[in-house]
């Protein structure tokens, strides 16, 4: 069997089954689709639904040949450490090296509802330690650290695996913990331009004060991608629908991070419709819903995406670049959707 070809656009990334999907088996066809369009990498993330990481990233990995795949991202203290570096070691050979473990700290809201442990930054450094040195064929005995205590934590003493680390960051302290030790840097959705460049500085700056090379830490932007291309109703539920729902998951750290006016915040959760949707409003709020909350959201807090003709949408997505991203995350379309868009991104 031939190798495969390399991407066309490695510096471009997607998410497969984004948003609230109709079917986890939909990933099929976006990864191949992916995959033959060029991109570089398929990024998944992980909903406690039909959105398991695990599973999900065996599919990926299962049909394709040459993307790579980041889980973007699964919380480290949802499995055991032995289940997750296990995990990452069957994926790493099932994909001949192409698979990156991506971690984040989760939604505070829903893991207190759900009985989970909050996550902190320590935690996060020493699980991404603890990983390493199992996959590099360590016994670990009578681990006393963040992220718990272990007697024994072992794979395979034969084991010599290189996995790349990949963490889901978005304030500071995650973002420097990315530059320390991680390989990606994942940003998020909606961050202004001022914000990408202040987290890529920020990450690049904490990588050479940890004796690294900061071009070897990638730091991806996540540019929601949504062409006039789409229908229009598809194009709200896309923009207003998915910014909607990052605020009311955190909106706090959202408006904090681009620094935005927090009384825009309070008027959205005031908002009797808001309030009234039972659920994440990308997923069940009505198209009148969409609309009325669009009234909410000022121009500037939708603006930073890639959105207009296809050209314009590239151009967006070049910014990004230009702005000091590493790679961008063409984010919230599927593949099929991005096509117009990937012609003109050569």
């Amino acid at each position: 069997m031939s190798a495969p070809l390399a991407p066309k656009h490695p510096n471009l990334g997607f998410y497969t089954l984004a948003g609230a999907p109709e079917s986890p088996r939909d990933l099929i066809e976006e990864v191949t689709e992916g995959e033959r369009l060029g991109f570089g990498t398929t990024f998944i993330s992980e909903r406690f639904n039909t959105k398991e990481a695990a599973t999900l990233s065996g599919a990926a990995g299962a049909v394709t040949h040459s993307i790579d795949i980041i889980t973007g991202a699964t919380n480290h203290n949802t499995r055991h450490p032995i289940v997750t570096a296990s995990y990452a070691t069957t994926m790493h050979r099932l994909t001949g090296g192409r698979f990156s473990l991506g971690i984040g700290r989760g939604i505070a809201p829903m893991f207190k509802a759900f009985g989970i442990p909050p996550i902190t930054t320590a935690q996060m450094e020493d699980f991404a330690a603890i990983m390493r040195r199992l996959w590099k064929g360590d016994t670990v005995i009578g681990h006393e650290g963040p992220i718990g205590k272990y007697p024994v934590l072992r794979l395979d003493p034969t084991f010599d695996e290189d996995i790349p680390l990949s963490i889901v960051a978005f304030g500071p302290n995650t973002l420097e913990l990315g530059g320390r030790v991680f390989d990606n840097v994942i940003l998020h959705t909606f961050f202004t331009d001022e914000t990408l460049q202040r987290c890529v500085a920020t990450v690049k700056d904490a990588a050479k004060r940890a004796g690294r090379d900061p071009a070897s830490v990638r730091v991806w932007s996540c540019c929601a991608t949504v062409g006039d291309h789409i229908d229009e109703p598809l194009r709200l539920r896309k923009t207003v629908g998915r910014l909607a729902t990052y605020l009311q998951a955190y909106g706090d750290l959202m408006v904090s991070t681009n620094r935005w006016d927090s009384t825009v915040l309070e008027a959205f959760r005031a908002d009797e419709v808001v309030t009234n949707i039972g659920g994440a409003i990308d997923a069940v709020a009505t198209n009148e819903q969409l609309e009325h909350i669009a009234t909410l959201l000022p121009d500037e807090w939708l603006a930073p995406a890639a959105t207009g003709s296809p050209s314009a949408c590239a151009a967006a997505v070049h910014q990004q670049i230009n702005l000091g991203a590493d790679a961008v995350i063409m984010h919230g379309a599927t593949p099929t959707e991005l096509a117009p868009i990937l012609q003109f991104m050569n």
